[in-house]
């Protein structure tokens, strides 16, 4: 029905254009579904929740460097002036902000003694006040906040209680219920934290990390001559915050140095700057990929309508019909597609497995190669189709003539 063998038989006479665009053809199978996967996989990187209300949320630095100033009461006032300016919904002082590529992180130790010691896995730390929840806008799912009474303020060695995020509690604590939990700064015993409550979502700096989504928070303000604060506010009223910020913050001292202001949205977009420049690369490697390929069966389907010319015609006065005519080039090309996309999609697994050891990617998963020899089917469909239904206008007359 196909016509199978007189093509294979057609292919076979002439090998030398049909084995360089099996060639192409695995080519591409190799390289796209693998660079498909990788922009997939990308992709979900760049759009993983931070928990954090990311539009409303915006840092930026104090240093004082005038040392008159008492840092344990100026950072009191001026987060008592930035909370009462016009748009500003909440604000605190901070280790670190989520999503900018630095700050602190740690492990613990939980247990009875030390002789059933567990260590945590390590997880970022926020030191900061009651506000810290509501500024972010974090899901709080168990247990509760600091009490205004319950934060210190001065040195990490203050801090005892803490707020863990939900797959830091899952990874250290399995079903057991992390609320309650004591952990400890170094050996059993030393420095407890209790463990108050267990927030949704709350993302570190670090995006290539694998403590991404491990957080603690801790119920100290640090007390620095540098802080980093965070302001949640209204979005339109961003925008002028950063300017009646710092003036508002001189006119109270004027001897210090209010930078950086960055919104949590800003942050995002330039810790994946590499991740989305790679996808966008790879992106257009695979449509130039497919567009050549699309391009060398369409060019080769024409250098056989030009070469085969007596052919059609003769099948034409035959009694062969148009559709039979294109449907010989259509499943000429289906079999070097279906042949190549076969030999490509195991050299994009085995591809996939070199990736896998040198870059720690994921595995590939099977379905990148099926969809993409899928999508080679179709291109091929479209790329042969004019040139095939134009041979098949052929008349018998002139393709006898042209003998």
């Amino acid at each position: 029905m196909f016509q199978i063998k007189p093509i294979v038989s057609m292919l076979m006479r002439n090998k030398s254009g049909p084995l360089l665009l099996l060639i192409q053809i695995i080519l591409s199978v190799a390289i796209v579904a693998n660079a498909s996967f990788i922009i997939s996989e990308r992709i979900g990187l760049i759009g993983r929740e931070s928990g954090v209300a990311e539009s409303e949320v915006f840092d930026f630095s104090i240093y004082n460097f005038d040392e008159s100033i008492v840092p344990e009461s100026q950072n009191l006032r001026d987060l008592e002036i930035i909370r009462q300016l016009d748009g500003v919904k909440a604000a605190v002082s901070t280790s670190m902000t989520p999503l900018s590529g630095g700050g602190w992180s740690s492990n613990f130790s939980y247990g009875s003694s030390e002789e059933d010691r567990k260590d945590t896995p390590n997880a970022a730390l926020y030191y900061s006040d009651e506000q810290f929840i509501s500024t972010l806008g974090l899901n709080l799912i168990e247990g509760r906040n600091f009490y205004p009474d319950e934060v210190h303020i001065g040195g990490s060695e203050l801090a005892s209680l803490a707020i863990v995020t939900a797959e830091f509690a899952k990874e250290t604590f399995g079903d057991e219920p992390a609320v309650g939990q004591t952990m400890y700064r170094g050996n059993i015993g030393d420095q407890p934290m209790k463990i108050i409550g267990v927030v949704e979502r709350l993302q570190s700096a670090w995006v290539d990390n694998s403590n991404l989504n491990r957080s603690v928070i801790l119920n100290v303000e640090l007390n620095n001559a540098f802080n980093r604060i965070l302001v949640r506010a209204d979005e339109a009223a961003i925008a002028g915050l950063k300017e009646s910020i710092p003036a508002a913050l001189h006119k109270e001292h004027p001897n210090r140095v209010v930078t950086d202001f960055t919104t949590i949205s800003e942050h995002r977009i330039s810790v994946y700057r590499n991740h989305e420049l790679m996808a966008s690369v790879l992106s257009l490697m695979v449509v130039l990929l497919l567009l050549i390929t699309s391009l060398g069966l369409a060019g080769m389907v024409m250098f056989n309508i030009e070469r085969r010319t007596k052919q059609i015609g003769t099948r034409r006065a035959l009694g062969a019909k148009k559709r039979d005519i294109v449907s010989f080039f259509l499943v000429e090309n289906y079999l070097l597609c279906l042949i190549g996309g076969g030999l490509g999609g195991l050299i994009a697994v085995q591809l996939g497995q070199q990736l896998m050891t040198l870059y720690s990617l994921p595995k590939l998963e099977l379905i990148y190669p099926i969809i993409t020899v899928a999508g080679l089917l179709v291109l091929t469909t479209i790329a042969v189709i004019l040139p095939a239904r134009k041979a098949a206008k052929i008349s018998p007359a002139i393709a006898t003539r042209s003998v």
